[in-house]
């Protein structure tokens, strides 16, 4: 969104039905454009950059969501509750989560991670 790290490039690479983000991804992008000093702007690059992109819900995820939190929090590893539905978003519908925030989605099981920034 900020133009950087040649991520256009990666996302025009890329097969047009394999770009995905969830709710709860898109919930975060919105109010990062709400809470920005030019919000009309960057609503109109938000509303761009989702041309094309499919919105998962979170539905399907939720027991996976239900069980890491649980464990994760046994372990004394608790992960923010929207970092970890949006990994078990990913892992419950096979995809692999582009992030440069290893750190928390390393602890979920079964995840998958590429940091395009690197």
């Amino acid at each position: 969104m900020k133009g950087q790290f040649d991520l256009d490039k990666k996302f025009e690479s890329l097969p047009p039905d394999s770009l995905y983000i969830c709710e709860i991804t898109l919930a975060e992008l919105k109010f990062g454009v709400a809470k920005s000093d030019s919000p009309k702007r960057n609503g109109k690059t938000l509303n761009n950059f989702l041309t094309g992109i499919q919105i998962l819900p979170i539905f399907d995820a939720l027991d996976f969501y239900a069980n890491e939190k649980a464990r994760l929090r046994k372990q004394g590893e608790p992960v923010d509750d929207f970092d970890l539905l949006i990994g078990a978003t990913a892992v419950t519908n096979d995809l692999i989560p582009v992030t440069n925030n290893a750190k928390h989605f390393n602890r979920l099981k079964r995840i998958q991670l590429e940091n395009w920034t690197a």
